[in-house]
């Protein structure tokens, strides 16, 4: 491996695998993401998009391979590192997995509060954050009030309010409209401008199509197209 690839990868993936007993769901896969690059991962369901986010959340371990993240090779990483690892890492999940009990603002507060973070730093910057996705005059409202496409936009304000560098959506449109699934690509289009490197997996062929970014295709555990422009056409 060239050595300027680490430098210039914020992610980076070599020859990663991961197994299940007989059954591998990521084969030798290779993968480099660069700073501020909007990448979308598709492929069938099976595919092994979702063993691959575990993987970089480490949620789970490699079979064999190296992954470094954010400058953290995963190889030295030690559990009680994994923390600080999830700190470069903003994550939304298509069922938003937001705190029913808390209102907006205390769901967006509660990504701060478990780091420690001063209260002062907390009240100036969950504002600012909630005005970013479009929140502003909702931070008192509680999740069930909310719709679908405005739950989702909570999910995203809390995985970027610490300022990872790296955002992962996993099918982050999976339970929304049309409508509202684009105004969330817009949003994430919009913190991708603000300079955060946004993988982003979906199913959605529309939404791929007019995206026009890099594509990364995976087919039975394994890279099979990898196009700057590309499209969905697994």
């Amino acid at each position: 491996m060239r050595a300027y690839v680490r430098i210039n990868s914020v992610i980076l993936l070599d020859r990663l695998s991961k197994s299940y007993g007989p059954s591998t769901a990521l084969a030798r896969v290779n993968l480099h993401i660069h700073p501020k690059e909007f990448v979308t991962v598709v492929g069938h369901s099976g595919a092994g998009k979702s063993t691959l986010i575990r993987l970089m959340i480490r949620e789970e371990e490699p079979t064999s391979g190296k992954i470094i993240i954010g400058g953290i090779d995963y190889d030295n990483l030690k559990k009680r590192d994994v923390p600080q690892l999830r700190r470069k890492i903003g994550v939304v999940f298509q069922d938003f997995k937001l705190l029913p009990n808390r209102n907006i603002y205390e769901n967006v507060a509660f990504a701060l509060e478990i780091t420690g973070t001063r209260p002062s730093v907390i009240q100036h910057t969950v504002p600012k954050v909630l005005q970013l996705v479009g929140l502003a005059g909702k931070e008192k409202n509680f999740p069930q009030e909310l719709s679908g496409g405005e739950r989702q936009r909570v999910a995203i304000a809390r995985a970027v309010v610490r300022q990872p560098k790296i955002l992962i959506a996993d099918e982050p449109t999976g339970n929304l409209d049309p409508k509202h699934s684009w105004d969330i690509i817009e949003l994430l289009l919009k913190i991708n401008r603000y300079g955060t490197t946004v993988i982003l997996t979906t199913h959605n062929r529309d939404i791929v199509n007019a995206l026009q970014r890099r594509v990364v295709t995976l087919r039975n555990g394994r890279v099979v197209k990898d196009e700057e422009r590309g499209s969905y056409d697994v």
